[in-house]
């Protein structure tokens, strides 16, 4: 994987962590009135005190908790399915397909549901693309979390979570064949790839592992509508989007190097211009260690951006300025004006 996208990747990990830190419950106070939990968790108050001497506490950090899956599951997943494969959330409308590919939907549909055929992608896509008839029928609109194509192909991919709900793989697998459909109409001289993305197992005892099989028997009707060939899992998934090997332990990497308790404490330190003249080793181990190419070029080459300030105060202007903004998100606009000023 090459720098630049690891430092992305690296910068998406940077922002998640300072998300949570910042929501990080200190005590009880902020509490939302949830006398419906509190009535239901008195049950449960032997067996929560043998392991949390607060209980409010505990409430606190389970929907802080709820709030990092949040974040992991629906931010950080695809933002880093994008940095690995360039591609982008897309929605699409008024995508129109024909008569005969929406008889072949409803075929497909009534066989797996009723068990008269297994999933097999080679003979629904036979279906799908014998493109007869005018495209004169509108399917309802649709997002793919990712997407990207090429001269030659189209994929896009619904990442899921991964225990999804047991009645969405009826819904997803209509949705997909409708979308595959109406692409293929769109763009006829182009591949149509529409997959699932798991981005773990949770059943495997390695990180990166995977079972497919195993897998595919864990939720509900999964086997019965898709073909293992339409799901991505773990690293597969990972490699995939990247079309590299060990993907998802670069990425795992990337975050165990950064995600540690010390973590604000370094934040705090490379976010602050001054640092850097306090302790400049240190500071460029924090840049080297957190994967921050960019920056570290910079404070390598300091000396000759502050000669170029003598005739450019822009430059010093954006050299005092922090790395990243309260939220923690990244300022592109001053890494890129300084990387420009340090190569004209």
């Amino acid at each position: 994987m090459d720098e630049l996208k690891k430092e992305k990747i690296a910068l998406e990990v940077i922002k998640t962590l300072k998300s949570r830190f910042d929501n990080f419950p200190e005590d009880a106070s902020d509490n939302r009135n949830a006398p419906f939990h509190e009535a239901f968790l008195k049950a449960f108050k032997i067996r929560i005190e043998e392991h949390v001497t607060d209980v409010p506490i505990f409430v606190s950090l389970a929907s802080w908790m709820h709030g990092l899956n949040t974040s992991v599951g629906q931010s950080f997943f695809e933002s880093v399915a994008h940095i690995l494969c360039d591609g982008e959330k897309r929605v699409f409308k008024d995508l129109l397909i024909n008569p005969f590919q929406q008889s072949a939907i409803s075929e497909i549909m009534i066989s797996l549901k009723n068990k008269k055929l297994k999933p097999s992608l080679i003979k629904e896509n036979e279906l799908l693309f014998n493109n007869m008839g005018q495209n004169s029928l509108s399917i309802q609109d649709f997002s793919a979390d990712v997407y990207f194509e090429d001269d030659e192909k189209i994929v896009a991919i619904e990442l899921k979570t991964v225990k999804p709900n047991s009645g969405i793989f009826n819904k997803e697998k209509e949705k997909i064949l409708n979308a595959k459909a109406g692409l293929k109409n769109k763009y006829p001289e182009k591949e149509i790839f529409f997959y699932l993305g798991f981005p773990f197992d949770p059943l495997n005892e390695e990180e990166c592992g995977f079972d497919k099989n195993r897998f595919f028997n864990y939720g509900i009707e999964f086997k019965k509508f898709f073909d293992p060939s339409e799901v991505l899992l773990a690293d597969e998934l990972w490699d995939f989007l990247s079309e590299e090997n060990n993907t998802m332990q670069t990425i795992l990497d990337v975050i165990n190097s950064i995600s540690k308790p010390d973590f604000m404490e370094k934040f705090n330190f490379i976010n602050n211009y001054a640092s850097f003249h306090i302790d400049p080793e240190h500071y460029k181990n924090i840049l080297q260690e957190w994967f921050l190419k960019r920056d570290l070029e910079i404070v390598q080459n300091f000396s000759s951006l502050i000669s170029k300030s003598e005739k450019q105060k822009n430059i010093k202007r954006l050299l005092k300025q922090n790395l990243f903004d309260k939220e923690g998100k990244y300022k592109e606009n001053r890494i890129n004006t300084l990387l420009w000023e340090l190569h004209k």
